[in-house]
């Protein structure tokens, strides 16, 4: 198993603040998770930064690039 970090993010919908476990073996994986405040679902991508660092970024279900 890999090494979870927490990090904090926040809801695309609602704005608000959310505390979230990253798994470093989940990097380059796009998955869903439901906001725990606003029910709705936020799509997580997880990367790493240019020092290695994990990093994740959140955007609405239906967001396109």
């Amino acid at each position: 198993m890999g090494t979870l970090e927490e990090t904090a993010i926040y809801c695309p919908y609602c704005g608000e603040p959310i505390s979230v476990l990253i798994n470093e073996e989940d990097v380059g994986q796009e998955y869903i998770e439901d906001c725990q405040v606003c029910c709705k679902p936020i799509t997580f991508i997880v990367s790493t930064d240019i020092n290695g660092d994990l990093s994740v970024s959140v955007r609405e279900e239906n967001e396109t690039f």
